[in-house]
């Protein structure tokens, strides 16, 4: 250019030779991070996963999901704070608030439809896989001689936190044996650590819980006061449910080594889900599901039925279409 001295010049050239090879750096460096495994940050590569009770399954397993991730995907931090469950899980996956959720299949099915709790507002959400059952306890003073859910007319009965997926299973247990939950007894909504305190001090007849087995909360409450409780079977109600939830319930069985009852009780069992929403970055779902899988030891480690996740099974979450991300894991074999 007119009025530059050879100087000049050869500082221009030093400057564009070192810009360019500040720009060649950061793309060598960003190839470099996909080729060793990490993935473009979603959310800023924070991840909050919706759990649940502090006590209860969906958050000790939830727990070490979150130590997995933390472990082995590189770039992301994931969060697992305790919640009510299944149904505030969804409510918070609909704000934004949480990025992965533990739920039940019913729950789910009512958010993807717009349903229930839901009614106008679906869900835009996708299943990264089924996982293991959750078993329906109703637990009962043994001196009130309850033998079915029909015996609970009138009495103290508490059906999990307002908005769960236990109280969702509950009212409709409830329903299906031909009482009105908020006109045939006396229902109070509450956590699991207060519903086992209110049982323990005498303040409830009966409650509702629904997780997997065993549920830590429910095990102290039997330890602490050996032949004071019992589970109440449920089988009578199950043909009641079919009809009006079909495709969503089936019979479980609660065996009496899980809290060292004197006899097994069939009970109502709902899949789990672990669900996102459907705008998660595909590569981000398909590692989120092979995690699952390729670091099941760890998550039976933190609780058994971390065990009984099953890739034969886990593809079968209807009525949740898979992720994409989760469908070409599978597909994978």
């Amino acid at each position: 250019m007119p009025g530059q001295t050879p100087d000049m010049t050869r500082i221009r050239r030093r400057l564009a030779v070192l810009v360019s090879a500040v720009l060649l750096a950061a793309v060598t460096t960003a190839c470099s991070s996909e080729t060793d495994g990490g993935l473009p940050p979603w959310h800023n590569g924070i991840l909050t996963i919706g759990t649940g009770p502090t006590n209860g399954v969906f958050n000790q397993i939830g727990g070490g999901y979150a130590d997995v991730v933390n472990r082995h995907l590189p770039g992301y931090e994931a969060l697992a704070p305790p919640t009510n469950g299944a149904g505030e899980n969804l409510q918070r996956l609909a704000r934004g608030d949480v990025d992965v959720a533990f739920t039940f299949a019913d729950v789910a099915a009512d958010a993807a439809a717009g349903k229930g709790a839901f009614t106008g507002k679906p869900v835009r959400l996708r299943a990264l896989a089924r996982v293991w059952n959750s078993y329906t306890h109703l637990v009962v003073r043994a001196d009130a001689h309850i033998s079915s859910v029909k015996g609970l007319r009138d009495l103290r009965v508490a059906t999990g936190p307002k908005g769960s997926g236990t109280e969702l299973v509950a009212l409709r247990v409830l329903t299906a044996a031909g009482l009105n939950p908020d006109r045939d007894l006396d229902r109070t909504s509450a956590s699991l650590s207060q519903m086992t305190t209110m049982m323990g001090q005498g303040r409830l007849d009966a409650m509702f819980y629904t997780a997997g087995l065993p549920t830590v909360g429910l095990t102290a409450l039997f330890d602490q006061s050996p032949g004071r409780f019992t589970l109440v079977p449920l089988a009578e109600v199950l043909p009641a449910l079919y009809k009006a939830h079909p495709d969503v319930y089936a019979a479980g069985m609660i065996p009496k080594t899980a809290y060292g009852l004197d006899r097994s009780v069939e009970t109502v069992a709902v899949p789990n889900l672990i669900v996102v929403g459907e705008d998660m970055p595909i590569e981000l779902a398909n590692k989120l599901t092979e995690l699952l899988f390729t670091y099941r030891p760890e998550l039976a480690a933190v609780h058994p039925e971390g065990g009984n996740i099953d890739k034969t099974i886990a593809p079968q979450t209807d009525p949740v279409p898979l992720h994409t991300g989760a469908q070409l894991f599978y597909a994978a074999g």
